[in-house]
């Protein structure tokens, strides 16, 4: 008789643990959290530039983009006028490859 009470108890111990653990979640929810930061931070100007390569060899319509983490600047060809890189004599989807065009000391605005 000892043996039975000692074993109900047990398990009477055992079920209110899980009964406690299960219900952990609904008395008190985690906090829920979304991503902090952008896996790049971009701002990509608005329209078509005319852009002039760093070593003065030319210039080409392109987009503006700005890293807003570093402040660099990067000039995307398109060109055309159009927002997209477009070539039409060449078949396939066309690939822009940036160029750097400056950067903004965004370190300074701190001083």
């Amino acid at each position: 008789m000892r043996k039975d009470a000692l074993t109900n108890v047990l398990l009477l111990v055992i079920a209110m643990a899980l009964v406690a653990n299960a219900a952990r979640p609904y008395v008190s929810p985690p906090p829920v959290a979304a991503e902090s930061a952008a896996a790049h931070a971009l701002y990509i100007e608005p329209g078509v530039q005319n852009l002039r390569y760093p070593d003065g060899t030319g210039q080409v319509y392109g987009k503006v983009v700005v890293d807003l983490r570093t402040g660099k600047i990067w000039g995307f060809p398109t060109g055309t006028v159009d927002p997209y890189p477009s070539y039409p004599l060449d078949s396939k989807p066309a690939v822009s490859r940036p160029f750097a065009l400056g950067r903004y000391a965004l370190e300074d605005l701190d001083k």
